[in-house]
């Protein structure tokens, strides 16, 4: 049976042929110390058909295929038109030797051309690849080379491009951040409170907080310049009255020693620095609730922004998140105790990250490692949501949030939860009715766009709003100013014919919409028709009278 070798380079692809395969029995070793003679190579393998490619985008395109073990068209027409064709009913009598299992099956589904991947087909393409500049006579020194690079560029261009971990590296820096910020704050504010404390001791007693200790140091610098006119400032740093004026008349007792200027100064530079670094912490933490609500708003909404990066830095990326199990994800960040409780056959950590979640605060000491799993339960879904949902909502975290209270209060009061598939169902339409409310709400906005530019191709002339053409109708010559007298009176003439009908219809019943001005005066026009009415049948009445009399005589 015949062998042939596909060989994928960055110019194009080449098809190979092996002969002689039969005497040597395809035996590897014998394969590989031939390899490196191209004698001995070169009689075994030869070149069959080359197929370069167009440019360095379809190179680009054919290297993308060919990495997820698909066949593009150019390659199943290359194949098509070189190897063998077979007889439908009947065996090939030849097989193509690929270097991927994955491309190969999909050759095989798609073309029915019989395809094998294993160690001495591997051993032949190494060949094919050490002496490929040999087989192809026209290929210059260097070519290869500079198509190698290129590809090998815009390959690792496109994967960076389209990396789906991209966006979650800057929530996973934020985090990293985020910690070392703490624990750098806290280490320089100890040390702010100590060093400080060689002047005024009292002082840590009554400030507590580390951020409003720095700028309480920032503001008295020397205790013995403490006097009651500093008291509103203090107030306004520490927000409480009694406290400030604790600390005037704790400073004028206080124990401490004196200071120089120059160690003063110095304290005083670096409790700016940790302020520095406080108000640069809380700008971080903006910016990554802001990323989060982004990038997981479910996950956020869920478990919280701080908790969710944390998850999300340790899985190493979003996606990865969303592959691990709810019972991985429980006890993610507890490596060590769930090791440590394997190796010693004790308990099993019930949880990790999680645990700094306030629902399992609130749980009791019995209840924890359930709430640990059905919280691990529905942050496991909710991550799978952000990963691979289209839109950004966060009605699924909210919901899913509903139901870890649900829980928590199953677990106290006995109160029974909602279904899950009751929840998603109500989830989903209210995603649904959000779609169609944006999408009307966009109608509308154009809708009033429309109306504005109608508007502006309106021009007022004399207080009354003129079009375009009327515009320049009136800027025409004067002769048309009889035709537009004309008009007008036929249109004064159509009004007064249309005020009868009109009268007609009101009296057939016919209700027609108009002001109640004009339904009075139509009111009245009937009345005094009416009168004239009368009038003229009494008229005739009397005649007919005097007739008749006119006869008798």
């Amino acid at each position: 049976m015949a062998l042939y070798l596909l060989y994928e380079t960055a110019s194009g692809y080449s098809l190979f042929l092996a002969h002689g395969l039969d005497q040597i029995g395809q035996n590897t070793e014998a394969v590989r110390s031939s390899i490196s003679d191209m004698n001995r190579f070169g009689k075994v393998v030869q070149l069959t058909a080359f197929h370069p490619f167009e440019s360095a985008l379809d190179a680009l395109n054919q290297c993308n295929s060919v990495s997820e073990g698909l066949m593009t068209n150019e390659l199943r027409n290359f194949l098509e038109l070189n190897l063998p064709k077979v007889k439908e009913g009947k065996k090939a009598k030849f097989s193509l030797g690929v270097s991927e299992p994955k491309i190969g099956s999909h050759i095989f589904e798609e073309t029915k051309i019989p395809c094998q991947s294993n160690e001495f087909v591997l051993e032949l393409l190494r060949g094919v690849r050490l002496h490929f500049d040999r087989f192809i006579k026209d290929l210059k020194p260097g070519d290869l080379e500079k198509a190698q690079l290129g590809l090998g560029h815009s390959y690792s261009r496109a994967k960076v491009k389209f990396n789906v971990n991209r966006v979650d590296n800057m929530v996973i820096q934020a985090i990293f951040l985020l910690d070392t910020l703490d624990k750098d704050i806290n280490s320089f504010s100890m040390r702010v409170r100590e060093w400080y404390s060689w002047h005024f001791p009292e002082l840590v007693k009554i400030v507590n907080d580390n951020y409003l200790y720095a700028r309480v140091v920032k503001l008295i610098e020397d205790k013995s310049k403490l006097t009651d006119d500093m008291v509103p400032a203090l107030t306004d740093i520490l927000g409480d009255e009694d406290k400030a004026k604790e600390i005037v008349e704790a400073g004028k007792a206080s124990m401490g020693q004196d200071l120089s200027a120059v160690d003063l100064v110095n304290v005083q530079m670096f409790a700016q620095r940790v302020m520095d670094l406080s108000e640069y912490r809380k700008k971080l933490y903006e910016y990554l609730v802001t990323k989060m609500n982004d990038i997981a708003p479910n996950l956020a909404s869920l478990i919280g922004e701080v908790v969710g990066a944390r998850l999300i830095s340790h899985a190493g990326s979003l996606t990865n998140l969303a592959k691990c199990p709810s019972s991985t994800l429980q006890i993610l960040g507890a490596e060590k105790a769930l090791f440590r409780a394997l190796k010693t056959r004790g308990n099993t950590p019930k949880y990790g990250l999680i645990f700094h979640s306030s629902f399992i605060g609130r749980a009791s000491a019995r209840n924890k490692g359930r709430m640990a799993r059905y919280l691990a339960n529905k942050c496991s879904i909710a991550s799978r949501i952000d990963c691979f949902a289209e839109k950004n909502t966060t009605i699924f975290g909210e919901k899913l949030r509903e139901q870890v209270e649900e829980r928590l209060d199953f677990y106290d009061k006995g109160v029974a939860p909602r279904k899950n598939i009751d929840v998603m169902k109500a989830a989903i339409e209210s995603t649904e009715n959000n779609d169609t409310e944006m999408k009307e709400a966009a109608t509308d906005t154009s809708g009033k766009k429309s109306k504005k530019k109608k508007s502006k191709s309106e021009i007022a002339v004399d207080g009354e709003p003129m079009s375009v053409d009327k515009v320049a109708a009136t800027n025409g010559d004067a002769s048309e100013e009889p035709k537009s007298e004309k008009t007008k009176k036929k249109k004064d003439k159509r009004k007064l014919d249309e005020e009868p009908a009109a009268d007609l219809n009101g009296v057939s019943g016919v209700d027609a919409p108009e002001d109640g001005t004009a339904k009075k005066k139509k009111k009245k026009k009937k009345a005094e028709d009416n009168e004239e009415d009368v009038q003229a049948k009494s008229e005739k009445k009397k005649k007919k009278k005097s007739k008749s009399e006119d006869g008798d005589e």
